[in-house]
């Protein structure tokens, strides 16, 4: 395993920005970690980054535990590389700024100038070699970063919002850069998003986070009310008067989060209805490539994620009225 993390928070002030019970990240993949603005992702990659300790908890790398206030940090450093979302430049070329790594580690000068040849070509930056890195653009800035990244010879590349700050051209060629590195290099590839699609297109694995705290998803996530049933159950209360049946959790007011790859629609149910199943209207369809993602009008705004082979059978239609199931181990109060 890459990364575990055990019992982890990270305390600013009287603010917890991170709680984490456990977490485990695995070699040689492309992680997303996914959350909207403030959700800790930013603050989880210093940590994996060894740049910020954890208030409390534990960390492991490669098996061994991590001890943030000892020498090992600068060793550990080295084999992990964080990639800003706005990456500095100095003022001197893009291949000094490639080689700068590489003459701080006191690398020959026929293996530095070898190895900026190699990575300005892998992510399509050789013909700026010469151009002042302070002049280039915000997607040409990013791609040099990642060269620089790259000549550090890390086992780990973590990006912070690679593409937040960049032309679609620039997206494009960065998705694909980060494809390139893990499939090429075997680097393992953690990257932070706000965008579902990309990570979507982009990772083997997806972490949600929000508030600080792992979701199922983080989409539909709704505020509501749990009350106490006849029958010792609880029922969630949301939206207008939408009533989910839940396993378990305190009567009061509530946040839970509805895993959409758990979430099933059927276009005509003759059969008895399976709990928790409610009418809407199919307003949104996106073909995210293995899956087709629809938005469903409940009441609430419910996303699904349906594999493509079960959309294909059941092909529902924009506007049509369908049913929706959501079982309830995929409902989690947060």
């Amino acid at each position: 395993m890459l990364y575990e993390l055990i019992n982890l928070k990270k305390i600013y002030g009287q603010r917890t920005v991170l709680d984490l019970p456990a977490l485990s990240l695995e070699q040689g993949r492309i992680i997303a970690l996914l959350g909207p603005n403030g959700a800790g992702k930013t603050t989880l990659l210093e940590i994996l980054a060894f740049l910020s300790p954890p208030t409390s908890g534990e960390v492991r790398f490669s098996g061994k535990r991590v001890d943030f206030r000892a020498n090992g940090l600068i060793h550990l450093r080295r084999r992990v590389v964080l990639v800003q979302q706005h990456p500095i430049m100095f003022s001197t070329t893009v291949a000094r700024n490639v080689e700068f790594p590489l003459k701080v580690r006191k690398a020959p000068k026929p293996e530095r100038e070898k190895v900026v040849e190699e990575f300005l070509h892998l992510v399509g930056m050789r013909e700026f070699k010469e151009a002042r890195g302070q002049t280039l653009s915000g997607g040409e800035t990013q791609r040099v970063a990642i060269a620089r990244a790259l000549a550090c010879s890390p086992e780990v590349i973590l990006f912070d919002e690679p593409t937040a700050s960049v032309d679609v051209e620039n997206q494009i060629a960065i998705e694909g850069i980060i494809q390139e590195i893990s499939r090429r290099q075997g680097i393992s590839v953690i990257f932070t998003t706000h965008n579902m699609v990309q990570a979507s297109r982009l990772a083997h694995e997806t972490v949600f986070l929000f508030e600080g705290k792992p979701a199922s998803s983080t989409e539909n996530i709704f505020s509501g009310r749990l009350e106490a049933a006849a029958n010792g159950r609880r029922i969630c209360v949301l939206g207008n008067n939408l009533r989910l049946l839940v396993r378990a959790g305190d009567v009061g007011s509530v946040r839970v989060s509805i895993d959409p790859r758990s979430v099933r629609i059927a276009r005509d149910r003759s059969e008895p209805s399976p709990v928790n199943t409610f009418k809407g209207r199919l307003v949104q369809l996106t073909d995210e490539g293995s899956r087709i993602r629809a938005r469903v009008d409940v009441g609430i705004p419910l996303s699904v994620l349906i594999p493509k082979e079960e959309f294909s059978v059941a092909q529902p239609g924009l506007g049509e009225i369908v049913s929706v199931t959501v079982p309830p181990e995929s409902i989690e109060l947060i």
